[in-house]
C-alpha cells in the first residue's frame, strides 16, 4: 500500500518547480563555479558556488511556505448561457495563522493550457481574497471547467512552483438568449390579453378582504367596509397573455437545431417574464405547464439538456405531451 502510495506521488506530485530563464542561468553558473573551484581549488569559488546553491534551496523552501495550506473554492453564477460572457471567480483562503502568502499567481486553464493569469500581491494569513474573469463557453450542456492552478516566483523568481488543478467544476450552460424577433411579438399579442384567475395588478375585481398594513388606500371598498364595520380592500385580477405550450421541431442540422432551441428559451423566457403560463414539447421533451421563476428554470434546464434523437414531424407536438387544455395557445419552433 505504501508502495503504490509513493508511486503514485511520483507519477502525480502534489507541485512542480521549473526553472525560470534567471533560474537556468543560476544553475549554470552555479554548475560551472562548481566545476572551476573543483578544478583550480580556489576557495572564493566555492564560496560563490555555494551561495549560488543556498539561493536556490531557500528558493523552493519559501515557495513552499507560500503556496501551502491555500484553499480555492468557486464562485459560479446562478445562470451561465451559451455564447455569452460569464462572471466566474474564485475565494483564495489562507488557513495559516501567522505567515501571510505573498505573490500568488492564478492560472486559468483550458484545455491543460493557461489562458489567463491572475496576480494576487498578498494574501494575509487567515484571510480571503475573492477573484473574478469572464468566461465564454460556446455550447449549451453540460460542461467542465477547465479548472484553476496556484503559482508563484516567490521570493527571487529563478523557480515557477505551481500547485495540482483544482476547482474543475460541472456546470450547466443554459442555450442563449436573444431578443424575440417583431413577427414573434405580434404572434404573441394576437390573441390579446385574458384574466389569469388569479391575483395581480388587473382592472377586475379578484376579492375582497380585510384591510393589512401596507395596503394600497385606492382599493379600499367602502361600500363593505360600511357595511362591515371594519376596513375591506380589493384585490384585483392579473391580466395575462394566454397560457402557451411552445413545441420544438429537431431537424437534422446542428446549426439549425440550436437557433431552434435559443428561440424556444428566448420565447419562454419572455412570456414567464410577462406571467404567462409556459410548458415545453418536442421530441423527448416535455416539461409541464408553470410559471414563475422556477419555471423559468426548469424550461431552460430542459432545453439545455434536449439532444432530440429523431425530427419531429411537422404538427405532431411530442409523445410526452398530453393533449392541449383548452385556452392555451401553441406555438410551433423550427417546425417546417
Amino acid at each position: 500500500m505504501r508502495l503504490s502510495h509513493w508511486l503514485r506521488r511520483l507519477w502525480h506530485p502534489r507541485r512542480t518547480i521549473w526553472p525560470t530563464r534567471d533560474g537556468w542561468w543560476t544553475l549554470f553558473a552555479a554548475v560551472g563555479l562548481g566545476v572551476a573551484a573543483v578544478n583550480t581549488g580556489n576557495n572564493l569559488l566555492y564560496l560563490l558556488s555555494s551561495m549560488l546553491l543556498a539561493l536556490v534551496v531557500v528558493s523552493g523552501i519559501l515557495s513552499e511556505a507560500v503556496i501551502r495550506r491555500l484553499r480555492l473554492a468557486a464562485v459560479l453564477p446562478e445562470e451561465i448561457h451559451a455564447g455569452r460572457p460569464a462572471l466566474l471567480g474564485a475565494t483564495v483562503t489562507s488557513l495559516k495563522r501567522w505567515v501571510p502568502s505573498y505573490s500568488i499567481t492564478l492560472e486559468v486553464l483550458d484545455g491543460g493550457r493557461a489562458v489567463r493569469f491572475i496576480y494576487i500581491p498578498r494574501v494575509p494569513a487567515g484571510d480571503a481574497r475573492l477573484v473574478t474573469w469572464e468566461a465564454t463557453l460556446p455550447r449549451r450542456g453540460r460542461h467542465r471547467l477547465g479548472g484553476l492552478r496556484v503559482t508563484t516566483r516567490f521570493p527571487f523568481g529563478i523557480f515557477l512552483k505551481a500547485g495540482q488543478p483544482t476547482l474543475r467544476e460541472e456546470v450547466l450552460v443554459f442555450p442563449a438568449l436573444s431578443p424575440v424577433p417583431t413577427h414573434r411579438l405580434g404572434q404573441l399579442s394576437a390573441g390579446g390579453a385574458v384574466a389569469a384567475r388569479r391575483r395581480g395588478r388587473g382592472s377586475d375585481l379578484h376579492n375582497l378582504r380585510d384591510y393589512r398594513a401596507g395596503d394600497d388606500p385606492r382599493l379600499v371598498h367602502w361600500k363593505s367596509s360600511a357595511k362591515t364595520g371594519t376596513l375591506t380592500v380589493r384585490e384585483m385580477e392579473a391580466e395575462t397573455t394566454l397560457d402557451t405550450r411552445i413545441v420544438l421541431g429537431g431537424g437534422g442540422d446542428p446549426a439549425r437545431l440550436e437557433e431552434t432551441v435559443s428561440e424556444a428559451a428566448s420565447l419562454a423566457a419572455h412570456l414567464l417574464r410577462a406571467g404567462a403560463q409556459v410548458e415545453l414539447a418536442g421530441r423527448g421533451l416535455w416539461v409541464p405547464p408553470g410559471r414563475g421563476p422556477a419555471q423559468r428554470r426548469r424550461a431552460l434546464t430542459a432545453l439545455a439538456l434536449w439532444e432530440p434523437a429523431a425530427p419531429t414531424p411537422e404538427g405532431v407536438a411530442s409523445p410526452l405531451a398530453p393533449p392541449l387544455r383548452p385556452g392555451v395557445r401553441e406555438i410551433r419552433v423550427g417546425l417546417g
